[in-house]
């Protein structure tokens, strides 16, 4: 940072620099822990395909003609999103290519595969889905929801399915068969308005990010749904997403990829990024904005946020253990009012914001005491209108602890209209 940076940071253990956690000799680390630290995926290695025709291998090249002369002879529906698929249009030629990636660019299992969505989209009437109320506004925002941007501009789509650990709201949606359709309907639902926001063209966005939260999610009794929402997806959505992001993830998750990531292709490893319980904020900021992070998972982004137009940036910055970081927000004149948030991923550490005025002799005012946030809590939301200039300093206290945390912060200053 500049030397004008607003944070101040203050080492307050007895150390001053925290001493980093014992390593423990090879021959004690666990058979499961190992697997675990296999399984975390920290730097991720992902990179997009392209869809420039220039950049395409000649046999890629070739094989997407074939697909098109295919296509035409099958006399099959010829769009798909809105998107002829026949006709020179090059947004066609992304939706081809993402059917021949599914199938390793073997012409004929992907024409199969494209019209066997071109026919299930017609019967499912997924182009009409979009204008449809289905009953699931409980679930929206909750279960599953498209809710702002990655950094690279790709549409986020998040999943969380551990209110269903509920019997009575588990009965309530998946209760019977015909239940259980309206939910995938609906759940298609989500997946379209995520595909709406895709630009379907060369070196535009053309795929979403799906974030998993693992948490409290009952496998066992989801296990009906997921695969139908799988072969769904699978079937008919192919190279649709860039990404997938598992947070909150148990133990035995990671366990188990790590046993079954030898047999995936590197590309298909490469999409994937797995975030035990405690490191949410950590990982979802590496790929995420902070301002776009949902309040719920160490973010500062907040449902009713998402109608005010695009979200005011926020500053990152890191709390080490041992640290107490000050942030001092300067120059706020009398009857200005400053507005701010404030998050610690996975907070369990003391945190208060403070009024000090300008003029000698004046009283520090306490806006928000001291006191001990909880890991559970969201992002602290306040204001305050001084009646006289100073600056705001927002503290927080991590001297506890010696596990290095990933913040955020932001405000605006609006000064008094009074004459």
């Amino acid at each position: 940072m500049e030397a004008s940076s607003p944070i101040s940071v203050q080492q307050t253990l007895e150390d001053s620099q925290p001493e980093p956690s014992p390593k423990p000799s090879p021959f004690k680390k666990g058979f499961v822990t190992s697997l675990m630290e296999a399984a975390t995926l920290r730097t991720p290695s992902f990179k997009e395909d392209t869809y420039f025709a220039s950049h395409l291998k000649s046999s890629e090249k070739k094989a997407l003609q074939e697909l098109k002369e295919r296509l035409v002879a099958s006399n099959g529906p010829d769009s798909m999103w809105g998107i002829p698929l026949l006709g020179g249009d090059e947004r066609a030629d992304v939706i081809l290519l993402k059917f021949l990636r599914a199938r390793d660019f073997r012409v004929p299992d992907s024409l199969q595969m494209l019209l066997k969505c071109l026919s299930w989209r017609k019967d499912f009437e997924a182009d009409n889905i979009l204008e449809e109320d289905l009953g699931f506004k409980e679930l929206e925002g909750v279960v599953a929801y498209m809710h702002g941007y990655d950094k690279e501009g790709h549409p986020l789509c998040y999943n969380a399915y551990g209110m269903f650990k509920d019997k009575d709201m588990y009965e309530r949606i998946f209760g019977d068969d015909e239940k259980l359709k309206k939910f995938l309907r609906w759940r298609v639902q989500v997946l379209e308005r995520g595909i709406k926001l895709l630009h379907f063209k060369p070196g535009g966005i053309n795929s979403i990010i799906q974030v998993t939260d693992l948490k409290d999610m009952p496998k066992r009794e989801l296990r009906v749904a997921s695969n139908h929402i799988l072969s769904l997806f699978q079937d008919n959505y192919p190279e649709m997403v860039a990404r997938k992001i598992f947070i909150n993830v148990p133990w035995y998750f990671s366990v188990l990829y790590s046993m079954f990531s030898p047999f995936l292709t590197q590309r298909t490893k490469s999409k994937f990024v797995i975030s035990k319980e405690g490191n949410v904020a950590e990982t979802l900021y590496k790929f995420i904005r902070p301002e776009d992070v949902p309040v719920q998972y160490g973010g500062l982004s907040r449902p009713s946020d998402l109608q005010n137009g695009p979200p005011k940036p926020a500053s990152e910055f890191t709390v080490k253990g041992g640290e107490k970081v000050n942030i001092q927000i300067e120059g706020i004149e009398a009857g200005a009012t400053i507005t701010w948030d404030i998050v610690v991923g996975g907070w369990d550490l003391e945190y208060n914001a403070e009024f000090v005025p300008n003029a000698e002799g004046s009283y520090t005012i306490a806006v928000e005491k001291p006191r001990k946030i909880a890991t559970t809590e969201e992002a602290m939301h306040n204001s305050f209108t001084p009646k006289e200039a100073g600056k705001m300093v927002l503290s927080v206290d991590n001297s506890a602890s010696r596990k290095r945390k990933v913040a955020a912060y932001r405000y605006i200053v609006r000064k008094s209209t009074a004459i």
